[in-house]
């Protein structure tokens, strides 16, 4: 299948034909902060050289790098993005820098104003993690914090009518067997994608997919693509021997938290290594990278480089 039907808009055969140093920035992901108002048991934070809470100059400074070099969609997410305070204005401002897509990576639990509010700013995608079908899951998925699980479904709920919503599920053992139903009930939410994935700590196949029906598979291009995937034995992190040993997507596309710029958002969050610092060459030190490593011999990479991550890069192998 081309990579632009898997369901990423950031993704497409076009951009893995023309991936290189001098490729604009496709895709961006921006850590504002690590605090977060949920205790997720599957979450392993941040390491202790990037904790921290950026000020607004900082993440002005970063969105200014990445649109000096064409970037076309940006993240901004944490730790829990709405609860650092000058989120609304730094969307105001990446939205005067023309990028395409503007998202923000949620749990979903901040007051239904300020969605609408960053919405108005300029936000056109959010992501907002639901990892259980019932208020009794859902506290344990989220920490225990009461009352959070039925705010985070009326948010999507409304926010379905009103832009681009993804729903982001992360399944463990504890909440695995629950896995069908918590997709059924994001679907009667009326959300545009459903984002299923295993914890990196777990990283078993979901069950019992093939019960999916084709009118909820069709309604969602990325849920259909990774139920396909499950089907064909394949989970949704890890590596095959036929796969690129080469990851062209550090080319033009990041994460930074703090002063340091990562392969991926995965690399960083499994406590991976940076590349370099944000005021350096940042592109040549991703062409660099790039060249030189090995995904096979990484073991965050051959362990959680995503499926979609993995069909990128072997279509820009080709």
């Amino acid at each position: 299948m081309k990579l632009e039907e898997i369901g990423f808009y950031t993704l497409s055969d076009y951009r893995a034909h023309q991936a290189s140093v001098a490729s604009p920035l496709w895709r961006c992901e921006l850590l504002v902060t690590d605090k977060c108002n949920f205790k997720c048991p599957y979450c392993r934070g941040m390491r202790p050289d990037l904790k921290g809470v950026l000020s607004l100059e900082q993440a002005k400074h970063v969105v200014d790098l990445w649109s000096n070099e064409g970037l076309k969609n940006i993240r901004f997410s944490g730790g829990e993005p709405t609860v650092w305070e000058p989120l609304l204005q730094l969307v105001d401002y990446t939205k005067t820098k023309g990028v395409n897509r503007i998202a923000v990576s949620t749990n979903g639990s901040a007051n239904l104003s300020l969605y609408k509010d960053l919405l108005n700013a300029g936000v056109n995608d959010f992501s907002i993690s639901l990892d259980a079908c019932c208020s009794a899951f859902g506290e344990i998925m989220n920490g225990g914090i009461s009352g959070a699980w039925e705010t985070s479904v009326k948010n999507i709920e409304k926010l379905s009518t009103l832009t681009y919503v993804t729903v982001g599920m992360v399944f463990t053992e504890s909440n695995m067997d629950d896995a069908i139903n918590s997709i059924l009930f994001a679907h009667n939410l009326g959300v545009s994608d459903i984002r299923i994935i295993s914890s990196a700590q777990y990283n078993t196949a979901i069950k019992d997919v093939a019960i999916l029906s084709e009118e909820v598979l069709n309604a969602h291009p990325i849920l259909k693509y990774r139920v396909t995937n499950f089907k064909n034995g394949r989970n949704v992190r890890g590596i095959k021997k036929s796969d690129s040993h080469k990851c062209s997507l550090v080319l033009d596309d990041m994460a930074i938290a703090q002063n340091y710029h990562f392969p991926c958002i995965i690399y960083l969050r499994e406590i991976g290594n940076p590349i370099g610092k944000i005021d350096g060459d940042i592109r040549n030190d991703r062409n660099t990278w790039s060249s030189l490593h090995d995904t096979h011999k990484d073991p965050i990479c051959q362990k959680n480089c995503l499926d979609v991550c993995i069909d990128y890069n072997n279509e820009c192998e080709k």
